[in-house]
């Protein structure tokens, strides 16, 4: 049989144009992963502009916060993922593929369509599909994930900090970190015992999460009393004032804290990074083990 030629792309664009389901095509190779194609079939959920839109806050607005978070997650881990979800009434599950060549390690598209009935005939079909892809997932979770938190872990932060670098550095942008420090939590531990510290990192981990500005943003808990936000803002001033309002959430958290120095609760203190990735003269690993420094245990 003959190789095909290289498809034309307006061909692609037509056949993209005449799918059913509806479908983005989006360049996570670009800061805030804008929506590069979206197909007729996309405004039968929604009429509005997405083309250019941040993916993450395309999401967000279709599905809610939570699930913008984990498709970005998702997309972090350049895994093939599905995800069900609901737009104007409707059960779809979502797809979220990476589009890469055979001789590509990383991809720099994704392409995101919403499938009707879930791929399955039955409702048990569908109940055993919805199964199959949430162990899928915590299998996938499992090795990204901390796992008193729930929030990445310093590896799966590493590899997401990388990507994230190398695109910065290559468009001429900027990286924002904001580390944040529990403390006297040594003696947090000491006065309550492990059980009760844990469910404090919880708690500050949602707290965290909750002030995240856009689905894009990334936390994570690199060791053991210490967070780590990755943010595309460049703003030095809007970082500081991002920072300085995570850490009035988690002191309003009122988690009673006996032994702190600084106050009767749980508190956090926070240095706030701005990295120009294109005119640093190291790479993402080295930079962030500066900044980290020797891990906390």
């Amino acid at each position: 049989m003959p190789k095909l030629k290289t498809i034309n792309r307006e061909i692609l664009q037509q056949v993209i144009a005449a799918t059913t389901e509806p479908l983005l095509i989006v360049h996570i190779d670009q800061p805030d992963w804008p929506v590069v194609l979206a197909n007729p079939a996309f405004k039968t959920i929604t009429n509005d502009t997405v083309q250019a839109q941040p993916f993450a806050d395309v999401i967000d607005k279709l599905a809610g916060r939570e699930l913008a978070l984990e498709v970005s997650e998702a997309i972090r881990s350049q895994q093939e993922t599905s995800l069900p979800v609901e737009a104007n009434n409707r059960e779809y599950l979502l797809v979220l593929r990476p589009l890469k060549l055979p001789d590509e390690e990383t991809a720099g598209f994704y392409v995101a369509y919403w499938r009707t009935g879930l791929g399955a005939g039955t409702a048990e079909g569908a109940e055993m599909h919805h199964t199959l892809l949430k162990a899928k997932r915590r299998i996938r979770d499992l090795s990204r994930d901390d796992p008193v938190t729930g929030l990445l872990n310093e590896r799966a932060f590493a590899d997401v900090f990388a990507h994230d670098w190398a695109v910065a550095a290559r468009e001429h942008g900027k990286l924002s970190l904001v580390i944040l420090t529990l403390d006297d939590f040594t003696g947090y531990v000491e006065v309550f015992g492990k059980h009760a510290a844990d469910s404090c990192l919880r708690r500050v981990g949602q707290a965290i999460r909750r002030r995240l500005r856009r689905a894009s943003d990334v936390v994570a808990r690199p060791d053991a009393q210490r967070f780590i936000v990755l943010s595309h803002a460049s703003d030095e001033d809007g970082v500081r004032d991002f920072a300085a309002k995570i850490s009035a959430a988690v002191r309003e958290l009122g988690l009673h804290h006996p032994r702190s120095k600084s106050s009767k609760f749980v508190t956090v203190s926070y240095e706030v990074s701005v990295a120009d990735a294109s005119a640093e003269n190291c790479g993402a690993g080295e930079f962030l083990q500066r900044l980290l420094g020797p891990a906390e245990k």
